[in-house]
């Protein structure tokens, strides 16, 4: 990214018509792919903010059979536990909202960071038919961003925010003590959008810098993935700037 980021914003009065704003974008531009093809793609985030938007997505009629589910990021820990981005989705929206298994791509987190990266790396390459150093172009990526400026596990002082060849990467996140595969910067900017979900005055001070403040991706990952984008985002979030 050169330059200031010119995100498009939604302000919603709570966090709930936040992610009820972002669910229902969300699934009108699934609509809008699956008009003109027979799947559409869509890469989902995890942590606490988008439990009410799954809700939402599974509450709305909808083709689900026709669409393929990946994941922006994952903890590597295995799929049932509560601190997997997996389970989060499979309790929100994939039971109920009935989404066939053949049509979930996860990142198998509860194998060796790197070798999970390897192979969703590889997942993503055979899904989408790709040739050496090509990039998925995914319908949607839906993000979200931490009080310190991370997206995706894309955190702080990551050289790999850089990275635009790569698909897929192990990264240690040393502030929670835990490895996590997340998809990389070419993928996530390839993306034909990108929905970012954003609720809580913790993240209100984060959102002025990227909004607003100098452009440094190093020390701000948000503003490398988050420029061009969509941001759903509550009252407590809004820097006003």
């Amino acid at each position: 990214m050169t330059g200031k980021a010119t995100p498009k914003r939604h302000v919603l009065a709570d966090a709930r018509e936040a992610a009820d704003a972002c669910a229902l974008r969300i699934l009108g531009l699934l609509n809008e792919a699956l008009s003109g093809r027979e799947t559409a793609t869509l890469a989902i985030s995890g942590g606490h903010t988008p439990k009410p938007m799954f809700e939402k997505m599974a509450d709305q009629p909808f083709e689900w059979k026709r669409t393929h589910l990946f994941w922006v990021d994952e903890r590597c820990v295995p799929p049932g536990d509560p601190e997997s981005n997996y389970k989060l989705a499979m309790d929100y929206l994939i039971s109920r909202a009935r989404i066939p298994e053949r049509n979930l791509h996860r990142i198998v987190g509860e194998i060796a960071p790197e070798e999970a990266a390897a192979w969703y790396t590889q997942e993503i390459r055979a899904f989408f038919g790709l040739a050496a150093e090509e990039m998925p172009a995914f319908d949607i990526v839906q993000c979200g961003m931490g009080p310190d400026g991370h997206t995706a596990s894309l955190f702080p002082g990551d050289p790999m925010i850089h990275d635009r060849k790569g698909i897929a990467a192990a990264r240690f996140a040393p502030q929670f003590q835990q490895w996590r595969v997340t998809l990389l910067p070419g993928p996530l900017l390839a993306a034909r959008s990108r929905l970012y979900l954003v609720t809580g005055a913790d993240k209100k001070d984060m959102l002025r810098t990227v909004f607003g403040g100098p452009v440094e991706g190093d020390r701000y990952p948000a503003q490398v993935i988050g420029h061009s984008a969509e941001w759903f985002i509550d009252t407590a979030a809004d820097p006003g700037v």
